[in-house]
């Protein structure tokens, strides 16, 4: 797929994983809207971005467990940008803390997002086909015993990206269906744990976990993203871990 002047809609858009995505999209030629339920943040983004192309950015409030909210961004995008092209559904939380949270957020706003997807980009409703990355953690293949809630949702991710991204799905949709699997940032290690595991008693298992995993690297994180939306079979996910090129994990045989 060439980049230049696709579409992107990317959730959890203005900090994270969610802004590498933005950037690295945005330096490939794509428009960008950028959607995030940080306003602060969204806007940052977008001035820091729209120095050098202010037409091919935009701006969306979007909280990804609000459906009419989320579709208003899908419509909002189409209307400014003149469609979308890539759906990147970033949006995540890693608190074991705020569970009912964690779930909505890292499951179910990426079902809202892939039938969104689906909605405004399936060929069997008018769209132009595309492609959908689901971003799932490098604990689908290292539990976070520490993070039993995150680690499930992500899990359930990788299996519905292997669903979705079926051949049946692609032919009649011609949306691919991939997900992108990285180790946690240096920013989601650091800090009191206490914060984010749901019990005291499960801080050495943090430690356990957190000393067997290497942080993402930013600029190797916009890289992948890139490598996986042009090259990778629908339906397949993808560990990224520190440095290092973007590896197929095999969940299901």
């Amino acid at each position: 797929m060439d980049l230049k002047g696709k579409v992107a809609l990317v959730t959890g858009g203005a900090s994270g994983y969610g802004k590498e995505y933005c950037k690295e999209l945005f330096k490939h030629g794509c428009k960008v809207s950028i959607c995030d339920i940080n306003t602060d943040a969204g806007e940052d983004l977008l001035h820091q971005l729209s120095k050098t192309a202010k037409d091919r950015v935009i701006f969306c409030p979007c909280d990804v467990t609000d459906y009419p909210q989320f579709e208003e961004a899908f419509q909002t995008t189409i209307q400014k940008l003149g469609g979308v092209d890539i759906v990147i559904n970033s949006a995540s939380v890693m608190n074991d803390r705020l569970w009912e949270l964690e779930v909505d957020v890292n499951l179910n706003g990426v079902i809202r997002g892939l039938l969104l997807a689906f909605r405004f980009l399936g060929r069997d409703r008018g769209g132009p086909g595309g492609v959908v990355v689901n971003t799932g953690s490098s604990c689908s293949t290292h539990p976070f015993v520490s993070l039993p809630v995150f680690t499930a949702t992500k899990h359930a991710v990788a299996a519905l990206t292997r669903s979705y991204g079926d051949q049946y799905h692609v032919n009649l949709t011609g949306v691919r269906v991939v997900a992108l699997c990285p180790s946690p940032t240096e920013a989601a290690l650091s800090g009191d744990p206490r914060k984010r595991i749901l019990s005291g008693e499960y801080e050495q298992a943090w430690q356990k976990d957190i000393s067997s995993t290497s942080a993402i690297k930013a600029e190797n994180l916009g890289k992948a993203l890139i490598e996986i939306i042009q090259k990778a079979p629908s339906g397949s996910s993808w560990l990224v871990e520190s440095s290092t090129p973007p590896k197929e994990i095999v969940l299901f045989s």
